[in-house]
C-alpha cells in the first residue's frame, strides 16, 4: 500500500514538472513573439517614413489613386500612416530637424527668403506648392521648390527626392543643389531649366515651336536618364511618375527628367501602398496589379514619345488617336503635330512611332528594355547622320570636280589666248 502511494506521489510530481515546464515554455516563446512582432511594426513604420512612395510634386498635375482603389483595410494603414507621419514626428520632435544629404549643400531660411526677394518670384504652382526662382549669393540662378503647408504627406516625397538626388548625378536628370529645413519649412534647391517644362512647350500657344530635331534629341535625351536610373543606379531606381510635366528643358534645350517624389528603389518589400502616378500615364498592368516595375516606366515613356510626335495631351484622348493611327503602316502621319508637317522626315517620324507603340505594348515583357529603346533612337539619328555626311561628302565631290572644270577651262582659255597672238 505504502509502494503504491510513493508510486502515485512520483507520477504526481513528474506530471507537475512537466506541466511547469510546458507552461514556462509557452509564456518564454510567446514573450519572443510579441518581442519580435512589435520589432517587425517598429522597423515597418521607419521604412514606411523613407521608401513609401506618395502624392508626386512638380509643375504637373498628379493624381493620387490610393484613397479611391484601395479597400477599407488600406484606408485604415492609411490613417495608421497619417498618425505616425513625418509631419507628426516633427511636430513631435523638432521642426527642424532632418537627416544630412552627403553632398547637398543645407540652406538657412533667411538665405531662400534673400534669394527669393522674400519670395515674390513665382515659377508654378504643382501639388509638391510653390516654385520660385533665386539667385543665390554667390550669383547662380536655381529654382526653389517650396513644401506647401496643405501638401498632403508632402514630407515623405521631400525625403525621398533628397535621398535618391543626393546620390543620383547623371547629364540627363535635374541636379538637387541643396535643401532647406528651417523655422519649420521645407525647401528643395534645383538648377534652374530656363526653358521650363516640356508640357508647357507643347501645349502653350505662346510658346516657341519644337523642331522635329529638337524632339527627336528630347526624346534621345529623356532615354539616356531613364537608362540611367534603371541599368546605371545601384540598386536600380523605378521613377514612377514619367510625364511630359515632369521633363525639363535648359537654355540648349537639353532634357532632364524631374520630380523624383513617387521614384522607389527597386526593392521589393511585400508591401501594397496603392496606386500612385498621373492619368493618362499609368501602365495598365499596374492598375490590375498594383506592382509598379521597370516596364511601367517604359510605358509612360512610350506616351511621352507619342506626345512629342502628335502634340497631343493624353487626357485629350491621345491613346485613341494613338490606336486609330496603328492600323496603318503610315497612320501616324495622319496625327503628326500640324505644326511639324512638311518640316520634318516622315521616314523618322514612323520609326520614332514603331518605337513609341512596342513600348505601350499591353504585355510588360513584350516591352523592350530601356537600353534597346535608346539604341532605337539613337540609330534614327545616327541614319540622318550618315545621310548626311554622305550629301555633304557628294556636294564637296561636286564642289571639287566644279573647280576642276573651272581651272581647265582657264587653262584652256589661256592656251588658246596664246595661239591667236602667235598667229598675229
Amino acid at each position: 500500500m505504502v509502494h503504491k502511494t510513493d508510486l502515485l506521489v512520483i507520477i504526481g510530481i513528474s506530471v507537475g514538472v512537466a506541466l511547469g515546464i510546458l507552461i514556462a515554455s509557452l509564456i518564454f516563446f510567446g514573450i519572443r513573439w510579441y518581442r519580435k512582432r512589435a520589432h517587425l511594426r517598429r522597423c515597418a513604420n521607419e521604412r514606411s517614413f523613407t521608401t513609401l512612395p506618395i502624392q508626386a510634386n512638380g509643375l504637373g498635375t498628379s493624381t493620387d489613386y490610393s484613397a479611391s482603389l484601395s479597400t477599407s483595410k488600406g484606408i485604415q494603414v492609411s490613417e495608421n500612416l497619417q498618425k505616425n507621419s513625418p509631419r507628426s514626428w516633427w511636430n513631435h520632435q523638432n521642426k527642424d530637424r532632418f537627416f544630412s544629404a552627403p553632398g547637398v549643400l543645407r540652406y538657412s531660411y533667411k538665405d531662400i527668403q534673400k534669394a527669393t526677394q522674400n519670395f515674390t518670384t513665382l515659377l508654378g504652382q504643382g501639388s509638391f506648392g510653390p516654385v520660385y526662382k533665386a539667385k543665390m549669393a554667390a550669383g547662380e540662378v536655381v529654382a526653389v521648390k517650396v513644401l506647401a503647408s496643405n501638401s498632403k504627406q508632402g514630407e515623405k516625397e521631400f525625403q525621398t527626392e533628397v535621398s535618391l538626388l543626393g546620390r543620383l548625378h547623371h547629364r540627363n536628370l535635374v541636379n538637387l543643389l541643396g535643401y532647406c529645413v528651417d523655422k519649420g519649412q521645407h525647401m528643395l534647391i534645383y538648377e534652374f531649366m530656363s526653358n521650363g517644362s516640356l508640357s508647357n512647350l507643347l501645349y502653350t500657344e505662346e510658346q516657341q515651336v519644337l523642331s522635329w530635331d529638337e524632339r527627336l534629341q528630347i526624346a534621345l535625351d529623356i532615354s539616356h536618364g531613364i537608362e540611367y536610373l534603371h541599368e546605371g543606379a545601384v540598386p536600380p531606381v523605378i521613377h514612377r511618375d514619367l510625364k511630359s510635366a515632369n521633363i525639363l528643358l535648359d537654355q540648349s534645350m537639353r532634357a532632364k527628367v524631374a520630380d523624383f517624389g513617387l521614384s522607389k528603389e527597386e526593392v521589393f518589400d511585400g508591401r501594397n501602398s496603392g496606386l500612385k502616378g498621373t492619368y493618362g500615364y499609368i501602365d495598365p498592368e499596374y492598375i490590375s496589379t498594383n506592382q509598379f516595375t521597370m516596364k511601367s516606366d517604359i510605358y509612360s515613356f512610350g506616351i511621352i514619345i507619342f506626345e512629342l510626335i502628335t502634340a497631343i495631351h493624353p487626357h485629350q484622348n491621345l491613346m485613341e488617336y494613338v490606336n486609330l493611327a496603328a492600323m496603318a503602316p503610315d497612320g501616324v502621319d495622319e496625327i503628326l503635330d500640324k505644326q511639324l508637317v512638311g518640316e520634318c522626315n516622315l521616314d523618322e517620324v514612323r520609326r520614332l512611332a514603331r518605337i513609341a507603340h512596342k513600348c505601350l505594348e499591353q504585355l510588360p515583357r513584350k516591352r523592350p528594355s530601356i537600353g534597346e529603346v535608346s539604341q532605337g533612337i539613337l540609330k534614327i539619328k545616327q541614319r540622318r547622320l550618315a545621310k548626311e555626311d554622305t550629301m555633304s561628302f557628294a556636294g564637296e565631290e561636286f564642289s571639287r570636280a566644279v573647280s576642276r572644270i573651272e581651272i581647265q577651262q582657264v587653262e584652256l582659255s589661256r592656251i588658246a589666248s596664246v595661239k591667236d597672238r602667235a598667229t598675229e
